[in-house]
């Protein structure tokens, strides 16, 4: 099976991305708000994307793929060849399967957090700290589903984190096998969007996921949630708030 890797990144950080080889299918997908100038190599589909917000992006991506699989990249994430084909000897394998969520280190060769040591299968209780690079889909099944990132949240958007979470979390709802993998296929530094706690905007942000994923009961798991993560919300009256959503 072939694999396209669709890179989201802004005009001034092309020349940062590291293409990991001849074996793969390139995007690469460009927001250009200040209109700079930028170049990739020549076997890479350069897409201009209108517009603000990563999962904006992401769907031009999956819009795009032209192979039976796609990850998505960002010009800080490096790809270890040999950890992506055992991911796509996966689907190669479960032509059900639809998305597998994966696993990345950080620059110090570390897991970028605590993933369970076997495979399982994904839900809307365990997958959300998922991170975009992580995730593989099969194009042609998310498709059918219609399923695409919601361009209301995740990096560059006011909500700006959760993307993932709900992505994952619409493709369960629509009935796709969704699992995941402990394959270490990346590399990424350690800070990110979604490790950002204590702030009014964080916390409406995360309340606002928590919406969009869980409808009426949104207010029971924040109380879950929270009760685990008082100390990063800023203690027991932002708790409060973030499970009133405010």
């Amino acid at each position: 099976m072939k694999l396209t890797i669709g890179y989201s990144t802004l005009a001034e950080r092309v020349s940062n991305i590291q293409f990991p080889g001849n074996n793969y299918d390139y995007l690469v997908l460009v927001q250009n708000p200040n209109q700079a100038s930028y170049s990739a190599p020549s076997d890479a589909q350069l897409i201009e994307v209108p517009g603000k917000g990563v999962a904006k992006s992401r769907n031009q991506a999956i819009r795009s793929a032209k192979t039976e699989l796609l990850i998505f990249g960002d010009d800080d994430v490096t790809f270890h060849t040999s950890e992506l084909t055992k991911a796509i000897a996966k689907f190669e394998k479960d032509p059900t399967l639809v998305m597998l969520l994966l696993a990345a280190k950080d620059e110090h060769g570390q897991p970028r957090k605590k993933y369970p040591n076997n495979e399982n299968k994904l839900t809307l209780l365990n997958s959300a700290r998922a991170a975009t690079y992580e995730m593989m889909i099969r194009v042609d099944l998310v498709r059918q589903l219609e399923v695409s990132f919601d361009e209301n949240f995740g990096a560059g958007a006011d909500l700006y984190l959760g993307d993932e979470f709900i992505f994952i979390s619409d493709l369960i709802k629509a009935g796709a096998k969704c699992e995941f993998s402990p394959i270490f296929i990346a590399t990424h530094p350690s800070d990110s969007s979604g490790e950002r706690w204590g702030t009014a905007t964080d916390r409406k942000a995360r309340a606002a996921v928590f919406d969009r994923v869980f409808g009426a009961a949104a207010p029971l798991i924040r109380i879950a949630f929270g009760l685990r993560r008082i100390n990063l919300l800023g203690g027991l009256r932002q708790l409060i708030l973030f499970v009133l959503g405010r």
